[in-house]
């Protein structure tokens, strides 16, 4: 009798998980590398041709104010995966990598019975399999991934393995694995978290001669002036034309949008567009190289909207079967505590800096209940601190075609530990998003060695124009209070307490 009320007691566990697997969304998370807000057509970009994400923005959900939760590549994606912000975990710039005890979002939607894939760009440490943080260890069951950015021909590590070179277009490379994770984690009756972080458009810049020729035409005083990139036939800075240049990022950017197509098609045919939730964003603002047509203030690296304001997009036909636009800040950090509502998966019991944004949704969040704090701080390690992971760990494997400072093609990681909070560790740009103002410290320049302070009304003055500091001096100092106690909460973090 006991063998046959345990039978019965497994059976029935068995079939709700199927049926709890069968509510649940699947679950795709996209991201362009350097992809700028200005940077699509729906934007109102004059050349660009970006059909695909301007029809999800059409059918879907377009998150008008979407900000990176960094102003560069590794922090961002670093937010993504915790939840947290990115000093929390010690990456504070591109190639610093996050903490081997960092809790992420696939670890939680794979302990929730989800398949969990990992394609393109990681940047949170080496992607071979000796690294303390790379995808597998942070969650993902199976990854083809890069350590950095990659253009076409692109060297890719399947799970830890030593890089191989993949002859294609990056963006189709990327989206062709994702579709074959789907169709397995489908045949396995198991939901599906796919994230695809493209090598595009970050430069050096390659693409199709199809993609090229669509933009042989841009207007001759476009982009009329010298920029710096990187040579890809030397690895090194170069200088080129702009105009040239941007011709070759707007075809990345198409081919990338193609793939985006090549996915949504394919979940069509396979009757899981309904009820899988696609959600796309760039991972910081346009670079110094392609700022030609940015409303925004600054650019790349800046915490000024011209370096964290980036286009978002959600596409989930089940529960969004009506177009619709937000002007309700949201950000990268939201995705993990978004997600884990949405698949019923627990939060970490450690300081979150996003929010739940299933009532924006559900179309029932008409402003964000709590603030969205920046911060690029110029301390990256206290004198004498020591390596948080071994140094031989955190060297990196796959090539790429900018050349290192040591002239090697490949990028090796650091973190260090930082055992304590000191009053110094407060410094660097940072600043604070109301659903209104914004307060901006120290990003412009100091007079008298005191820092800038700077209050925006965004609503009204979304290029940062004008400070009104003066004309509002309590808001501002009630928002740089809340501030700074989130600065000690991340610093607190910082010192490695949450893990603790």
């Amino acid at each position: 009798m006991r063998v046959i009320s345990r039978l019965v007691f497994v059976c029935a566990v068995y079939f709700s998980a199927l049926l709890c697997a069968a509510d649940r969304p699947n679950i795709v998370l996209l991201m362009g590398d350097d992809h700028g807000w200005d940077e699509t057509g729906y934007n109102g970009h004059p050349y660009l041709k970006t059909p695909v994400l301007d029809e999800m923005a059409r059918t879907g959900l377009r998150l008008d104010r979407f900000y990176s939760g960094g102003s560069s590549c590794s922090p961002t994606r670093a937010t993504i995966i915790t939840g947290r912000h990115h000093h929390r975990a010690g990456t504070f710039s591109p190639g610093w990598s996050t903490r081997p005890e960092e809790i992420g979002i696939a670890r939680l939607l794979r302990d929730a019975g989800y398949a969990t894939g990992h394609f393109g760009k990681w940047h949170l440490g080496p992607v071979k399999a000796a690294s303390p943080t790379n995808p597998g260890a942070l969650g993902f069951d199976e990854w083809h991934s890069h350590d950095n950015f990659f253009e076409l021909d692109p060297h890719l590590s399947r799970n830890g393995a030593p890089p191989q070179v993949v002859k294609g277009e990056s963006s189709a490379i990327v989206i062709a694995d994702a579709v074959a994770f789907i169709d397995k984690a489908k045949r396995a009756g198991k939901p599906f978290f796919v994230v695809v972080w493209f090598g595009s458009p970050h430069e050096p810049y390659q693409a199709l001669p199809a993609d090229l020729a669509l933009y042989d035409q841009l207007p001759a005083n476009f982009g009329n002036k010298e920029v710096q990139l990187t040579s890809n036939e030397t690895g090194k800075n170069t200088r080129r034309r702009q105009r040239d240049v941007l011709r070759e990022r707007f075809a990345e950017i198409t081919a990338m949008d193609r793939a985006i197509g090549t996915l949504r098609t394919h979940l069509r045919g396979a009757g899981m567009r309904d009820n899988t939730l696609v959600w796309y964003c760039g991972d910081n603002g346009t670079p110094p190289e392609a700022v030609a047509t940015v409303p925004f203030r600054a650019q790349k690296g800046s915490i000024y909207e011209g370096g964290i304001r980036v286009p978002g997009l959600i596409e989930w036909p089940a529960k969004i079967p009506r177009p619709r636009a937000t002007d309700v800040n949201a950000v990268t950090t939201d995705m993990l505590p978004t997600l884990c509502a949405l698949v019923g998966a627990p939060l970490p019991r450690r300081p979150l800096d996003g929010i739940n944004l299933g009532p924006l949704l559900e179309g029932k969040m008409t402003a964000r209940p709590e603030p969205i704090c920046f911060w690029e701080t110029p301390v990256a390690r206290a004198p004498g601190a020591q390596p948080y992971i071994d140094p031989e760990l955190q060297k990196g494997t796959s090539h790429h075609a900018k050349l290192g400072p040591d002239g090697t093609p490949t990028r090796n990681f650091q973190n260090f530990r930082h055992p304590a909070v000191r009053p110094e560790d407060f410094a660097g740009s940072r600043a604070i998003v109301d659903n209104r103002f914004k307060l901006v410290l120290d990003a412009g320049s100091r007079r008298g060695g005191e820092a800038s302070r700077e209050l925006f009304d965004l609503r009204a003055d979304p290029a940062e124009k004008n400070n009104i500091i003066a004309a509002h001096p309590a808001e501002a100092e009630r928002l740089a209070a809340r501030l700074r106690a989130w600065q000690q909460s991340v610093l607190e973090s910082l010192t490695g307490a949450d893990y603790r």
